[in-house]
């Protein structure tokens, strides 16, 4: 199995922005441990973060073939890119959306989601948690999947 796992703008600062709200780890300890993880399931990763829309519509399009899902931290994108939205819904891959706070519990303008209507799920306020949870989610999916034979 191959993910992709896309990050959205800002959160190559984490472990220096807002850790009150996004924690203490850095970018580099979350890449670390989920391909540490994925690696111990046998799934391999190709991680991407990019602070502008454009890049993130680019990788998200170089999906097919070859890739079984999209684990998407879309960032400040989630509450306004049609565009992000668009690229997800195109190329036909499952798709979870991830955000380390509770955006639900937050500013209101945090709480609705453009991109959510593309994904087989959200996972939001478990920290660095909820990608491991999405990459369990896809394992899950496989495991029907073959069980349906």
């Amino acid at each position: 199995m191959k993910l992709m796992v896309i990050n959205g703008p800002n959160l190559n600062l984490l472990g220096n922005r807002e850790t009150d709200i996004y924690g203490d780890a850095s970018y580099e300890t979350l890449c670390e441990s989920l391909e540490a993880y994925a690696h111990t399931k046998g799934i391999d990763l190709e991680i991407f973060q990019s602070n502008s829309e454009g890049r993130i519509i680019d990788f998200i399009q170089s999906a097919k073939p070859g890739y079984d899902g999209i684990i998407i931290n879309p960032a400040a994108f989630t509450h306004y890119s049609i565009a992000i939205l668009d690229a997800i819904a195109a190329i036909g891959l499952p798709a979870v959306e991830i955000h380390l706070s509770n955006i639900h519990g937050r500013e209101e303008f945090r709480r609705k989601s453009v991109i959510a209507p593309a994904c087989a799920g959200q996972i939001a306020g478990l920290g660095l948690f909820g990608y491991f949870a999405a990459v369990d989610y896809f394992l899950y999916k496989a495991m029907k999947a073959e069980q349906s034979f």
